[in-house]
């Protein structure tokens, strides 16, 4: 293990000390010479180095290190409750916005463009992170304690890494499309077999940067001196674990930079280029109103694009950064206030899934009115189950009526006729109401423009 301990205080010096001597147990001589942060690291570097099992003693030296420490992430039920709260409505809104996306553009033919292909293929990655890695990873940074086992870790580390790689790269793509078809509109063809190509391609490259997850995902029992055990999910690089590996360090930092820095710059310059184009060229002559509805319609999706690449970079960026700051000033790891902060970067990461289907539904006017019309068909099936539920409940009280007794037959025969009247009406304006909606809508679906 090669543990940088520079910063660390004097009782945590002398339990380092302590358990190495405990675990290099025929090295003991050498290590009493020892008397410096730098000559203790480098003892236990040489030592793993040339040991048959270097997994087995770090192991042994991380649970002796750990276990005489109090468990500083134990947070009340009041936080764990307000943060359940918010990581529940990113999940329910995500899985249900992003399941609408993937209906809208596969369930209708004139939706079925290229642009809304690679829509879908971001539903698909924003809704495996949502359902496979933010709910689990969120109970273990919440608790401390991994209990889905080793095969899952791998897994959940292996689709964290894949989904968010794909996501920043079907936003380069769409961009790049989007770039075509402005600056060179002749040049532009995207066709279908081309788009499968560039799909696989996507989740191929992504699942080559994750390879490190399915290598060296493990997990570890930790102990702690208030007699707890907890055990952790992590990747267990040959020379350390998490923040005492340097090739984790240099791995997160070219992940930051094939997902983050070079995709942002690449669409920072494609949409800069877009926006001079539509919005600062000035045009010779008069235009038609097809040129006119034409430039209206690529501003708005590039609009659109914009602010979904926008709200991606600040939603990832406190996130991607925080591992490289960390290596950097590990002491602030040992703060009491870190898990929140943590638990902060992760659910404003992961609200990035349930923010997309949002933004098409408020920029672009055919998702809206698909939106609506599932809002619609929902509301149309409740109120049915409303009318007949009203409609049972008028009977019951109209046979009730009967059998109480009146001392006027006349007003018992009003009554009746009156109430029954009456609910006739109020159902009869309640279909009629939603029919008029449903109506409105299948209209607005069939005349809906990008």
């Amino acid at each position: 293990m090669q543990a940088t301990i520079a910063n660390m205080s004097d009782p945590a010096m002398e339990r380092l000390y302590n358990c190495t001597v405990r675990i290099f147990e025929h090295n003991i001589t050498l290590l009493l010479k020892l008397n410096h942060s730098e000559s203790i690291t480098r003892f236990i570097k040489e030592a793993l180095n040339n040991s048959s099992q270097p997994d087995i003693l770090r192991e042994a030296l991380s649970n002796c290190i750990f276990r005489n420490q109090e468990r500083p992430f134990d947070l009340p039920w009041w936080p764990k409750l307000c943060w359940s709260l918010l990581f529940g409505a990113i999940l329910l809104i995500a899985t249900g916005g992003n399941i609408i996306v993937m209906w809208i553009v596969l369930a209708h033919r004139r939706m079925r463009t290229v642009t809304n292909y690679f829509l879908v293929n971001l539903s698909v990655a924003d809704l495996m992170m949502s359902l496979l890695n933010c709910a689990f990873n969120f109970i273990f940074l919440l608790n401390s304690n991994w209990p889905f086992g080793v095969v899952y870790c791998t897994i959940n580390n292996f689709v964290a890494h894949v989904t968010v790689a794909s996501s920043v790269f079907t936003l380069v793509v769409i961009s790049f499309d989007r770039y075509m078809a402005i600056m060179h509109p002749l040049r532009h063809h995207m066709s279908r077999k081309r788009t499968v190509i560039i799909l696989i391609l996507i989740w191929g490259i992504s699942s080559a940067l994750a390879i490190p997850c399915l290598l060296y995902s493990t997990t570890s029992l930790r102990r702690y001196s208030n007699g707890t055990t907890r055990i952790a999910c992590y990747l267990l690089w040959p020379d350390g674990g998490y923040l005492n590996s340097t090739r984790e360090y240099c791995y997160n930092l070219l992940f930051l930079t094939v997902t983050y820095l070079i995709p942002m710059t690449v669409m920072a310059v494609c949409y800069t280029c877009m926006g001079l184009k539509l919005w600062g060229s000035q045009s010779i002559g008069e235009l038609t109103h097809y040129q006119r509805e034409s430039m209206r319609s690529k501003r708005k999706v590039v609009k659109m694009f914009i602010v979904v690449v926008i709200i991606f970079a600040v939603c990832w960026l406190p996130y991607q950064g925080f591992f490289i700051f960390v290596y950097h000033y590990r002491h602030y790891v040992e703060k009491s206030y870190i898990q929140h902060i943590y638990l902060g970067f992760y659910w404003l990461a992961m609200s990035n899934s349930m923010v997309n289907p949002l933004i098409y539904c408020w920029m672009n006017n055919r998702f809206r009115v698909y939106f609506e019309l599932v809002i619609c068909k929902c509301y149309c099936l409740t109120s049915r189950t409303n009318v007949r539920r009203h409609e049972a409940q008028e009977l019951a009280g109209f046979q009730r009526s009967e059998l109480v007794p009146c001392n006027s037959a006349r007003f018992r025969s009003t009554s009746i006729k009156w109430r029954q009247s009456t609910a006739e009406s109020q159902v009869q304006t309640f279909r009629m109401n939603t029919r008029t909606m449903c109506e409105k809508l299948q209209f607005k679906e069939n005349v809906a423009i990008i």
